[in-house]
């Protein structure tokens, strides 16, 4: 099995509507795809430049507990982009951008960590993403910054083996601290730092 590398997004469930708006904004020039329209839970209802399970159906998502989306995003380019656009990406664009995608979405709207937050996984299909999203500087502010502009309250980046994640955005500043460092000896403690879920 592959490496599974995910940046992991926590957020007030209202404001999952205004992080995918968010998202959209980063996607790739208009494909031949057609949109995909999604009624969320809360009766938000959103069209998007993505799929779901790669079809553009109609995803009625408004009683269900996760929400699964095929993404793409465009990124500044940096030389671990650039590494690996030579063998799994198409060229930097003119503007100095680069496709990266598909990125797997995964929207559980009660979070493991706090069943009072939602959770959005933006997980690498192949293991060489994995590691692109490891080294990729602009990967992770693209990521830091959609949780600043989504109301997000945290945003970490996992390995996917068990392993400690790196909390790389928290109550609205970057940060650079590990789950089981002096700060955060578990994830208990960092969830604790995050505001009611209802203010």
């Amino acid at each position: 099995m592959g490496l599974t590398y995910s940046y992991d997004i926590y957020l007030r469930p209202r404001n999952v509507a205004r992080t995918l708006a968010h998202l959209a904004e980063l996607a790739p020039p208009p494909r031949k795809v057609p949109p995909l329209e999604l009624r969320l839970p809360g009766g938000e209802q959103l069209v998007l430049p993505f799929t779901s399970h790669f079809k553009s159906d109609p995803v009625d998502c408004s009683a269900d507990s996760t929400l699964e989306l095929d993404t793409s995003i465009m990124c500044d380019v940096d030389d671990a982009l650039r590494e690996y656009a030579k063998t799994n990406g198409p060229d930097p664009e003119a503007d100095g951008r680069i496709q990266i995608g598909y990125i797997y979405l995964t929207i559980r709207f009660r979070s493991s960590l706090h069943p009072h937050y939602a959770s959005m996984r933006f997980w690498a299909a192949t293991s060489e993403m994995s590691r692109m999203f490891a080294r990729s500087v602009h990967v992770r502010d693209a990521f830091t910054g959609l949780t600043a502009a989504g109301g997000g309250v945290c945003c970490l980046f996992d390995i996917g083996d068990g392993g400690p994640e790196q909390v790389c955005w928290l109550n609205g500043e970057t940060t650079n601290e590990m789950i089981s460092g002096p700060r955060f000896p578990d994830r208990r403690a960092l969830v604790a730092t995050w505001p009611d879920p209802d203010q």
